[in-house]
């Protein structure tokens, strides 16, 4: 067994020792987006710190805590905070945490992000929906020995998002009269925002938002064989006429104010899938 699944499986054994059951869907919480956590009934919690071998959250807005509870009526684990390339970590540990998750037994994975608007027909706190991504400029975190316990060594990405995660949503968001966009998520390193010249770039490829996370949680996620849905929200707008400046505050700020929205979606959607 290799050191990784050695690693996973003592994470997950752990886990398993403090909690009497486990759910079939979990939710990834983005920058500024921890409030969805207190709408949760907690049955057991802990602490990133205190999980064998799991990494830990270094950015402000990431709680950095592991939840299980029920949520809108479902049980559903929930990740208030996650891990980035930027921050240090491997792909490898970027990912660690979603195939932690497969082993608990979760089939449903609902991502969310803070993401800079690339379409001039977005808004600050406007909804995205991923229909898809472009991964390019990231590391592929499937890159090394294929681990076969979790998947094949050459995934499918033709439907990186579940279709049918997106209709239901859209159908969620239709009937509560809340505007949701659906686009291409264009994932980068970080941490430095974009210069003007990367974001004209981004956008002739065919990106619509910009972010610093997702993609690699999302290949790790469809490598195991899982369903993924992801909304980002857009925090900040890089294609601009004035000269804006982009700080982190804002965009804890503006993913604050929507995250009522975002909430109300993942909610019902685990109603549906759950």
């Amino acid at each position: 067994m290799t050191q990784l699944m050695t690693h996973l499986n003592e994470t997950v054994n752990f886990i398993k020792s403090k909690v009497s059951e486990t759910a079939s869907t979990a939710i990834i919480l983005g920058s500024g987006l921890g409030n969805l956590a207190t709408k949760i009934k907690v049955d057991f919690e802990i602490p990133y710190t205190a999980i064998p071998h799991f990494p830990v959250s270094t950015v402000e807005g990431h709680k950095g805590r592991l939840i299980l509870g029920i949520l809108n009526g479902k049980k559903v684990w929930v990740m208030e905070g996650r891990f980035h390339f930027y921050e240090g970590y491997t792909p490898e540990q970027v990912t660690y945490p979603v195939r932690v998750l497969k082993l608990l037994g979760v089939e449903n994975l609902l991502l969310s992000n803070a993401a800079g608007g690339v379409n001039a027909n977005y808004a600050v706190g406007d909804l995205m929906i991923l229909k898809d991504h472009i991964s390019l400029f990231t590391i592929n975190p499937l890159i090394g020995k294929n681990e076969s316990d979790l998947g094949t060594r050459f995934p499918d990405m033709s439907e990186p998002y579940a279709d049918l995660f997106i209709q239901k949503a859209k159908a969620i968001a239709a009937l509560n009269g809340i505007t949701l966009h659906e686009g291409v998520y264009v994932g980068v390193t970080g941490p430095t925002f974009e210069t003007r010249a990367e974001y004209k770039l981004i956008k002739a490829v065919g990106g619509d938002v910009v972010g610093m996370s997702t993609v690699q949680e999302n290949i790790a996620a469809v490598h195991c064989g899982m369903k993924v849905f992801a909304i980002s929200v857009v925090t900040d707008l890089g294609i601009r006429e004035d000269n804006n400046v982009i700080t982190h505050e804002e965009v804890l700020e503006a993913a604050n104010a929507a995250e009522p929205k975002l909430t109300l979606i993942f909610s019902e959607l685990l109603k549906e899938i759950a």
